[in-house]
């Protein structure tokens, strides 16, 4: 589905993928899970035009949720094991949204040293983030055998 902007979010991301490579990327998105900073250009790359309000400093600006949640979404489409602990942090989160994609990412990518956090997750305030966490880890478990042949 394209934005308002002419390209989907994956779309954006893949060809970031293309321009700097899958590492650099998933880099980026660990710095803005770990609160290292976020580079504006990215951040564009993440989200488009929306970025700009955060740049300005609305919706939060970027020590709010967005960032976090682009990241994470954009981790859906490149990815590196690497990041699999930033993901795993990011399901402590304040933000319900960052908890939710964070759990999304989880499952996308069969990360089995998240089963525990998913655990806490499934007694989460929030239903959305409850019913994430619930398909990462039934997710897991169910495919857990295949992968570790």
């Amino acid at each position: 589905m394209a934005s308002e902007w002419g390209v989907s979010p994956k779309q954006s991301v893949l060809a970031e993928v293309r321009r700097r490579g899958t590492a650099d990327v998933v880099s980026h998105c660990a710095a803005i899970l770990s609160g290292d900073g976020v580079d504006p250009e990215f951040l564009f790359v993440l989200a488009g035009p929306a970025s700009r309000q955060i740049l300005e400093g609305r919706e939060g600006g970027l020590g709010g949720y967005w960032p976090k949640v682009w990241a994470l979404r954009a981790l859906l489409y490149a990815w590196d094991d690497a990041a699999a602990g930033s993901v795993i942090d990011a399901t402590g989160d304040v933000s319900w949204r960052v908890r939710e994609m964070a759990a999304r990412v989880i499952r996308a990518h069969a990360i089995d040293d998240a089963l525990e956090v998913l655990g806490r997750l499934a007694d989460d305030a929030v239903p959305r983030v409850r019913a994430a966490a619930d398909r990462a880890r039934v997710s897991l478990v169910e495919t857990a055998p295949r992968r570790s042949r």
